[in-house]
């Protein structure tokens, strides 16, 4: 009696630990998806030259599956491309220098199965999502500033993030993604230090 009551406590502790193994499991599983989408900024700067100011930043873009549907089933996503630089000035508001946004357009057609994105008249054409994205998460623009706007003596801050602009989207999916996590994809405020 005593062999058998043992050895059924071993299969209870045993059951017990499977259990509680797959809830972490399946708690990792929800944290790496909700992380698996959105954007991100891994880094950015601003940098003279020859020919002026270039703005370099590199992202990840991760769309949710409820965008990809949508983006496969013809609805183009519209992101916007924020960039202010700055100086700080202790006796009044900070001083705008360069104050700019740019939007970027992404779509799919169904007949050429073939991802479009670009800003502007410039587009280009990708034959995956993923190769379109990274064309995206690339960025290398440039600035027009006017002589002298970044004094040597002084320090700036630049600041860049990346929206999907859901005003953009079809009305009838504009209503969904109010309050929506799946519609709304921003990136944070990614900030540094400028020093001409």
């Amino acid at each position: 009696m005593t062999v058998s009551t043992t050895h059924c406590c071993a299969r209870i502790s045993v059951t017990a630990a499977l259990v509680a193994f797959w809830f972490v499991l399946c708690a990792a599983g929800t944290a790496l998806a909700a992380q698996s989408s959105g954007i991100e900024i891994r880094s950015a700067s601003f940098t003279g030259g020859e020919e002026g100011y270039t703005l370099n930043a590199d992202l990840d873009i991760m769309l949710t599956p409820v965008l990809e549907d949508a983006l496969n089933k013809g609805v183009p996503l519209y992101f916007v491309l924020e960039f202010d630089v700055e100086r700080s000035r202790w006796y009044w508001f900070n001083e705008k220098i360069v104050n700019t946004r740019q939007q970027i357009r992404l779509s799919y057609n169904t007949l050429t199965r073939q991802y479009r994105a670009g800003a502007g008249a410039l587009h280009q054409n990708f034959p995956s999502l993923a190769e379109a994205l990274t064309f995206i998460s690339k960025v290398r623009r440039r600035e027009e500033l006017e002589t002298g706007a970044l004094k040597r003596d002084s320090t700036f801050t630049g600041a860049v993030r990346m929206r999907l602009d859901i005003t953009q989207l079809p009305k009838p999916f504009q209503v969904n993604a109010l309050g929506s996590r799946d519609w709304n994809l921003a990136s944070e405020w990614y900030r540094w230090t400028i020093t001409p």
